[in-house]
């Protein structure tokens, strides 16, 4: 049902009357549907917006096929799984302190995320024995005008300096120009020059911040108020 009202915006109504359930499954006796011209499209009408199954993307690294996609709710235990992968010093660099174990308020609030403000893109890959594991985040948090979007990526540490890191930022880059995010920026140790390359390299300005910091920021489209009539 939630992907029929997504597909066909002119549903307004759905009556289902009787619906019987039992040991064996559900049936719908009699339905009813209500419909009227939208202007609407798809899934803009939605209050929460659903997972965008459209920005899934395979890649290929390492010699092997990635699948990169939003994160879900269930992903919290494969998540938990994939940061005790990462070195405690490469987590301090990401998240500015060393831990060695997020409680679970963490881990939801990293797996459950509203996609209409929050992007947070997977890199999962297979195990030789069948299992899927993550293998990187990236993630973009937007401000509620959506005119900028603060960003952090983590790969797990045997596979940094190997172009994952730089595939999840630029499909971050990708999506929030998509989204007409004006800015994109993030905050970086200056010890982790890795991470500094990286954005140097795609384009992003480095400026020292107050909080002993570099804030690297990439301008992604024109503030309204810059632009002026011909």
């Amino acid at each position: 049902i939630s992907q029929l009202i997504a597909d066909m915006p002119e549903i307004v109504e759905l009556d289902i009357n009787p619906l019987l359930a039992d040991q064996h499954g559900v049936i719908a006796l009699d339905a009813r549907i209500r419909v009227q011209h939208t202007h609407s499209v798809g899934t803009q009408r939605f209050a929460i917006r659903p997972y965008p199954k459209e920005l899934e993307d395979w890649i290929t690294f390492g010699g092997r096929r990635v699948l990169v996609r939003p994160i879900r709710p269930e992903d919290e235990p494969q998540h938990a799984a994939f940061l005790a992968q990462v070195k405690p010093e490469d987590m301090r660099l990401r998240i500015f302190h060393s831990v060695r174990e997020l409680p679970h308020s963490a881990l939801a609030r990293f797996t459950q995320i509203d996609y209409d403000r929050e992007m947070a893109f997977i890199a999962v890959g297979t195990t030789e024995s069948g299992q899927r594991e993550t293998l990187g985040v990236g993630r973009a948090i937007a401000d509620p005008d959506n005119t900028c979007a603060e960003f952090a990526v983590l790969v797990r540490s045997e596979l940094k300096g190997a172009g994952l890191g730089r595939a999840l930022l630029e499909k971050i880059i990708h999506y929030c120009r998509s989204r007409g995010t004006r800015e994109l920026f993030g905050e970086v140790l200056p010890e982790n020059r890795r991470m500094l390359g990286l954005a140097t390299a795609l384009g992003f300005r480095a400026d020292a911040s107050d909080n002993d910091c570099v804030r690297v920021s990439l301008k992604l489209a024109n503030d309204p108020s810059e632009l002026t009539l011909g």
